[in-house]
């Protein structure tokens, strides 16, 4: 059942007008929330530790950069420091110091689904999921615009949490796009599953497959990395603006076929039901387990990867091609 789109005329801000908002973190996302916040009319503090970097940049924005543990005290505390560092944080202060009622929102659904933190049952506990990064967020804000947002409650000691959620995810920008309810489960199931299947590990390993086999083939390593990585942002574009359908009506004919007839030999049934064996370890929360294993043992997966895939030639070819495309690189 597709999700009910709320936008900005059918959200009430009230239930968190006048409240004090802390935003933990002055990350992207966190830059992006507290300047949109502030500049909705909310009173904003930014919740930092102590000597932290991010201290200078938040008050040159305006903001007022505080203690974690003053920060903790607001009566909606929004948790946008990395996942990596939340269960720390939560356990050591936010759980010692958040007030009764007080609401702890979430931008990622992770350590709550799996238990990684187990908020106290007085506390309402907020899902406002930004659809697009943190400089989208603020950028389209900026330009009276906005980014989708998912929203969802995990817990609602106030009777309120649905509402001051909703309220959030207003004041933020999202309502001017797309507010879609959800839950903790599914925005953490469906975003791992993306990243596995898709936008990380599946796109990764088959521009890696694809150009391995086209420079195994005698092919120029150069030409192979333009067609098999290079043009991936080209079609990207046109998938984000266009969807599936509207890309194929401009494409050419020959690469319209070789979807149609091509592509189900790559991605097959095979894939699917690989496909089905990520998502069930990501429901079961074996994948879960297994990170926290990896993460605990130093990462030596990651390390090891890391350093292989920076040694593929793709990366060799890749880096001199791109330093003689210097409009590649965004400036700062």
């Amino acid at each position: 059942m597709s999700a009910a789109i709320h936008e900005d005329k059918d959200i009430d801000p009230r239930p968190i007008a006048g409240k004090r908002v802390a935003v933990l973190g002055f990350g992207p996302q966190g830059r992006a929330h507290a300047l949109n916040l502030r500049d909705s009319g909310q009173e904003v503090v930014v919740g930092l530790r102590t000597g932290s970097a991010s201290a200078d940049a938040c008050r040159q924005h305006g903001l007022e950069p505080v203690s974690l543990e003053k920060a903790a005290e607001s009566e909606v505390v929004v948790m946008l420091v990395p996942d990596s560092e939340q269960v720390a944080l939560y356990k050591n202060i936010l759980d010692k110091r958040m007030k009764k009622h007080s609401a702890l929102v979430f931008a990622h659904g992770y350590n709550i689904h799996y238990r990684r933190i187990v908020p106290r049952k007085d506390l309402d506990v907020l899902l406002v999921a930004p659809l697009g990064i943190g400089e989208q967020v603020r950028l389209q804000y900026e330009a009276g615009l906005g980014v989708p947002a998912l929203v969802g409650v995990h817990q609602d000691a106030s009777g309120q949490a649905r509402a001051l959620a909703f309220a959030y995810a207003k004041v933020n920008g999202h309502g001017r796009a797309a507010v879609m309810e959800t839950t903790f489960a599914e925005e953490t199931e469906t975003d791992l599953f993306a990243e596995q299947a898709v936008l990380c590990g599946g796109i990764d390993q088959l521009v890696i497959s694809a150009f391995e086999t086209l420079t195994e083939a005698g092919y120029s390593p150069d030409i192979a990395y333009f067609c098999c990585l290079h043009e991936v942002k080209l079609m990207a574009d046109m998938l984000h603006r266009r969807g599936i359908a509207g890309t194929r009506k401009s494409i050419s004919v020959a690469a319209e076929y070789g979807d149609y007839t091509r592509g189900p030999r790559v991605v097959n049934e095979a894939s699917r039901a690989a496909m089905r064996d990520l998502l069930a370890e990501i429901r079961d929360g074996r994948f879960a387990d297994e990170l926290d294993a990896e993460i605990e043992a130093g990462s030596p997966l990651i390390r090891r990867r890391r350093a292989a895939a920076e040694s593929h030639d793709i990366e060799k070819v890749g880096a001199a091609l791109r330093a003689r495309m210097p409009w590649l690189q965004k400036k700062e």
